[in-house]
């Protein structure tokens, strides 16, 4: 079982991470309208269309990245925090400072895989 102290370190640090997605993701909307609202002749916007493309994908793994975080700090408030979505078993601390917004013990996570490669 996760102490307190390991619950506020794995909380700290998925609060960083979601501010700075939330940054990220105000900066790429911010520099969205420069861009339409600077005008730009057809050669700019045609260059802009593989840029934007690009950016669509970002925001979009980091949109839902933000998701994962928010649902694991629910999962953290209400005590649910730690343990396998699959098994039950307990997610140890190691694996979940690696990767705070993990929801599957390994064993369960490398039998996901395993399905998915067929």
């Amino acid at each position: 079982m996760l102490t307190e102290e390991q619950l506020n370190e794995l909380k700290s640090m998925l609060i960083e991470q979601k501010n700075m997605i939330i940054e990220r993701l105000e900066k790429q909307i911010d520099d969205v309208e420069d861009v339409i609202f600077s005008g730009g002749d057809e050669l700019d916007r045609g260059g802009l269309e593989g840029s934007r493309l690009l950016r669509y994908r970002t925001t979009d793994r980091e949109t839902k990245l933000l998701k994962k975080i928010e649902y694991t700090l629910a999962k953290i408030d209400n005590g649910t925090y730690g343990y396998c979505e699959v098994c039950g078993a307990e997610i140890p601390y190691e694996r979940l400072k690696a990767r705070p917004v993990t929801s599957m013990c390994i064993r369960c996570k490398e039998l996901e895989e395993e399905n998915e490669d067929g």
